[in-house]
């Protein structure tokens, strides 16, 4: 007997109801950004190793732990790309749309990361990224937050989402605050889990996001970020929380709010949620203005954000089923009938729009009705012996008042558009 084979772990199969919470939020994503003008780019899912070497940075978790790397028959070292801005700036440059230019750009698509599988976090999941490029002023920070407001109004789950902000700086500003957090916790190591004491070494500032409560209540007497804050940065973040006011977008300032790659400058956000449990955070970012040169490019402003369908998607579990909507549900008895019902669903499909799904097969009528009506359709179309005798389809309303009438097949598109106006 052969052995069943499974899916790998942490890779997940998308069944049509998960599915369906996905395009949901896709779809209400790319109707948000249209409205803001933003335009849709494809990117490869495989890059050169040394992109992410390079830009997300050698100390941090995604490029010492978690990245898919492997050769390629020329030896050349690919990744499946981890996290998706380090290839928008590929992008960007390759394509010269970076240099004395402005950019308002998205995507979606899978990223992988070798990390513990639980419920929220997989090793392949999906993420919507927008990325602006060409614009340093917080006017397009703000811009980004108001338009994940907007998203998370039109999903309805606003409510339950509150935005954290922060802003870390120049680069002289975290050189100074790492050696001051390193010096403070030099005396201290033995109190520091093995995460921080591994990031003590290379990345000391991701000690500030440490999940471990010995580690955070050791934080208490450390230096604080703010106090090493160039006088640009601060006016920056101040503009940017000048513009959140006067629009009435509420938010936060987490001063431990650092994000996990080394890419980041001043402006960093979280949208985080207290619906998910540990895996609160449904979307981050902020700005990387240093990234567009360090591939060769010409000083370059850019920000930008990535929010997880995964995590967005557990949040509609607990809400009626989110599934492709079936409108109008054909059933037909005998083989003339199927024959002549499958041409007239293409018929109305065709002058309607509207999305007719058709009974596959044989079956008895009351067994297709029970069909329509768990498909939630609103309408049935039926065709049996009756009808094909008289010349006619039922058109039979299966929610409400449930009211069945019959006329020629070329009547129904009007008949339905009355329906459904």
């Amino acid at each position: 007997m052969s052995q069943t084979i499974k899916a790998v772990r942490g890779m997940q199969d998308l069944l049509p109801e998960k599915k369906a919470r996905f395009r949901r939020i896709e779809d209400q994503a790319r109707r948000v950004l249209d409205q803001y003008g933003y335009q849709e780019v494809g990117l490869p899912v495989i890059e050169n190793t040394h992109l992410f070497n390079r830009l997300v940075g050698s100390t941090t978790d995604i490029v010492e732990k978690e990245m898919y790397s492997f050769k390629d028959r020329n030896d050349e070292s690919l990744t499946l790309r981890p996290e998706g801005t380090a290839g928008l700036v590929r992008f960007v440059n390759e394509h010269g749309l970076a240099f004395n230019q402005t950019q308002r750009l998205w995507y979606t698509g899978p990223m992988f990361r070798y990390e513990r599988p639980q419920k929220g976090r997989y090793r392949q999941f999906d993420q919507i990224g927008v990325e602006c490029i060409g614009m340093e002023g917080p006017d397009i920070d703000a811009e980004l937050l108001l338009l994940c407001a907007r998203l998370w109004r039109s999903l309805g789950i606003d409510q339950q989402v509150r935005l954290e902000l922060n802003s870390i700086g120049d680069t002289a500003s975290r050189q100074a605050f790492s050696a001051a957090l390193v010096e403070f916790l030099q005396d201290r190591r033995e109190e520091l889990d093995e995460d921080s004491l591994r990031r003590l070494e290379g990345n000391p500032m991701r000690i500030l996001d440490s999940k471990v409560p010995t580690t955070q209540a050791l934080l208490s007497g450390a230096p604080e970020l703010k106090d090493y804050i160039d006088a640009e940065s601060q006016q920056h973040f101040k503009d940017l929380c000048a513009i959140l006011d006067a629009a009435k977008l509420e938010y936060r300032i987490n001063p431990k709010i650092v994000r996990g790659l080394d890419y980041y400058n001043r402006t960093v956000f979280e949208w985080v949620t207290d619906s998910l449990g540990a895996q609160g955070t449904i979307c981050g970012g902020g700005r990387y203005d240093g990234l567009v040169e360090q591939l060769g490019g010409k000083p370059t402003p850019c920000v930008g954000f990535a929010l997880g369908l995964d995590r967005l998607a557990l949040m509609f579990e607990a809400s009626p089923e989110v599934r492709a909507k079936v409108q109008v549900y054909a059933i037909s008895v005998g083989d003339r009938a199927r024959r002549e019902m499958m041409a007239i669903a293409e018929a109305v499909r065709e002058e309607t729009g509207l999305n007719v799904q058709v009974h596959a097969g044989t079956g008895k009528l009351k067994a297709q009705m029970k069909k329509a009506d768990t498909s939630g359709a609103e309408v049935a179309l039926i065709l049996a012996e009756d009808e094909l005798a008289a010349g006619v389809v039922a058109l039979r309303q299966l929610r409400g008042t449930a009211q069945q009438t019959t006329m020629p097949a070329g009547d129904l598109p009007e008949a339905l558009r009355n329906i459904f106006e």
